[in-house]
């Protein structure tokens, strides 16, 4: 059985940094892909960040882009998501995912193509 567990979440002030932690276990192997999501309250569920079980491509959304960085560790089987200049918008329970049902990569934005989560990280952020 798969589990993630992140961590790393808190209360900032905007213009500030934090990183997120997931970390898995369970697995059979490292060949994953892997996501960021987030939820604020009454929104739907978004796609952040993603990075490609070849460990190489990545996908960001565009609200992210060049502020966050997502990377893994095979070693540790942690993924990190690197948050950057922080804004007031980015106020959201985050979330790990792994393993897409379907393999397919451009579907790494949909939250109901992964199999497995973690329960949530809460970051707020302050203006």
């Amino acid at each position: 059985q798969v589990q993630l567990v992140e961590s790393g979440g808190g209360s900032v002030q905007a213009g500030m940094s934090l990183r997120l932690s997931c970390a898995a276990s369970g697995y059979t192997d490292s060949s994953y892909n892997m996501a960021w999501f987030r939820q604020a309250p009454g929104k739907e569920r978004e796609g952040v960040a993603a990075i490609h079980e070849n460990g190489k491509d990545t996908g960001y959304s565009a609200s992210v882009k060049g502020r966050f960085s997502i990377s893994k560790d095979n070693a540790k089987n942690i993924l990190y998501l690197q948050m950057n200049s922080l804004k007031p918008e980015d106020t959201a329970t985050y979330y790990c995912a792994a393993d897409l049902y379907s393999g397919s990569w451009y579907l790494w934005s949909l939250a109901p193509e992964y199999r497995y989560w973690g329960q949530g990280t809460q970051v707020t952020v302050s203006s």
